[in-house]
């Protein structure tokens, strides 16, 4: 008898530590999920970052072709 409830005492003890670990991995899971939605909206905001870059990059080079004469730097010899 004795022997069968140090059985059931040890499957008590792991079910506790089983749950302890369960309960340990869904509290990481949410930080990990937080720190996942925090990346994606930072990344989000970069490639919005990005396209306005490019697209001042864009209308700057375009507008460099018409640009007036005078607003051109002297030549390094002035």
């Amino acid at each position: 008898m004795t022997n069968h409830l140090d059985h059931i005492a040890q499957l008590e003890a792991r079910i506790d530590a089983l749950e302890a670990r369960n309960a340990f991995q869904d509290d990481v899971i949410e930080q990990l999920n937080h720190e996942l939605a925090v990346h994606q909206k930072d990344i989000a905001e970069l490639k919005e970052h990005m396209k306005l870059i490019a697209q001042r990059i864009k209308s700057n080079s375009n507008s460099s072709i018409m640009a007036r004469p005078e607003d051109e730097p002297p030549p390094p010899h002035y």
